[in-house]
């Protein structure tokens, strides 16, 4: 089984800065697409970024400008650099990877902006 395990999380003042991180292990022959979602309690999951094998990426309009997702794919990490961080960014970060045509989460870790 593949396993994705989630890193970086933490609590920091706005306008702070967060790198998270995920490690993808397991039977693991070809990782296509690696990203993140966010969910606050009570609320609808939301799609943050992803990164494609080939590079290219995708963002949520608020956070473009303020994120980065970047992949190490000999490691079969993905990244999310967090600058300029908000309050309403606060919420446990999961990362998503679709793997040799399967998908998968993470267990999540807690982002916490404190205003």
């Amino acid at each position: 089984q593949v396993q994705l395990v989630e890193s970086g999380g933490g609590l920091v003042q706005a306008g702070g800065s967060l790198r998270l991180s995920c490690a993808a292990s397991g039977s693991i022959s070809s990782t296509n697409v690696m990203g993140w979602s966010r969910q606050a309690p009570g609320k609808q999951r939301e799609f943050v970024a992803r990164i494609y094998q080939g590079g290219r990426t995708d963002y949520v309009d608020s956070v473009k400008g303020r994120f980065t997702i970047s992949r190490d794919n000999a490691e079969n990490t993905v990244f999310l650099q967090m600058n300029s961080l908000k309050p309403e960014d606060t919420d446990v970060y999961y990362c998503d990877a679709l793997i040799s045509g399967v998908p998968y989460w993470g267990q999540g870790t807690q982002v916490t902006v404190s205003s």
